[in-house]
Order: structure tokens, then sequence, then C-alpha cells
């Protein structure tokens, strides 16, 4: 009998070590990522640059590298959603940072709405941010 209950409690230990010993890989989540204009105001015109930049929310570091797939500019904001506008993406000039051309045709509030796979995550970071236009 004490070699079955010996046996049993090894048994034990050995699967708890296992559990409290395994990998402890910490997943992010995408919910994680989130971009942040680098500049809120532009002036109306044809061929403006904007920047957004991808970061970590937990760090703050930036996300270099990711796959933009979905943008769209108009004037949701302000009620138009009709109003949109081509993007037309721009090298950027730091590792993390996103720029994008844009022909913003009259004064009021752009909503930039954009869509990225970041690589090692699953999942899509989306998010929708304001741009003030002004004459």
């Amino acid at each position: 009998m004490t070699l079955i209950q010996f046996s049993r409690s090894l048994r034990a230990a050995l699967i708890g070590a296992a559990l409290m010993c395994g990998p402890t890989v910490a997943l992010a989540d995408i919910r994680n990522y989130e971009f942040k204009l680098i500049e809120p105001t532009v002036r109306t015109g044809p061929d403006k640059i904007i920047s957004v930049k991808l970061v970590e929310r937990i760090t703050g570091k930036p996300v270099p590298d990711a796959v933009i797939f979905a943008t769209r500019l108009d004037m949701a904001p302000d009620g138009m959603q009709e109003m949109a506008t081509k993007l037309t993406p721009v090298p950027a000039t730091e590792p993390g940072t996103y720029s994008f051309k844009a022909n913003f045709s009259m004064a009021g509030r752009w909503q930039l709405s954009l869509g990225a796979k970041v690589q090692g995550e699953t999942g899509t970071v989306e998010n929708k941010l304001v741009i003030q236009a002004d004459k």
C-alpha cells in the first residue's frame, strides 16, 4: 500500500511541477496597440501630409513594420460620411510612424480610419482618429 501512495504522491508532485514550471510566455493582446496622431490639426488644401504613430499602450514604444491594409479619410465627425478623400501612403521618417498624403478640401473635422496587422499578433488594430482641418 505504501508503494501505491508513494506513486500517487510522486505523480501529483510531477504534475504540479510541470504546471508551475511551464513556459511563462505572456501573450500580448491586440487591444494593447493604438494609433496616435502626431499632429491633430492640418491646413486645408491638396497634398497635405498626416502622420500617425503605432504604439504599444503599456510601454509607449513605437511598433515598426505593421501592415496597414485599411485606410479611409472622411468627414464623418461633421455628419458628412460621403465626403471622403483618397489617402496615399508616403515614406515615414521614423520606425513606427506611418504617413499619408491627402486632399483636405474643406475646413472641419475629418476622421482617419485605420486597420493594421502587427507582426506576431493575431487580430487587427483598428482606430478612428479625428483631425481638425483649418483654413
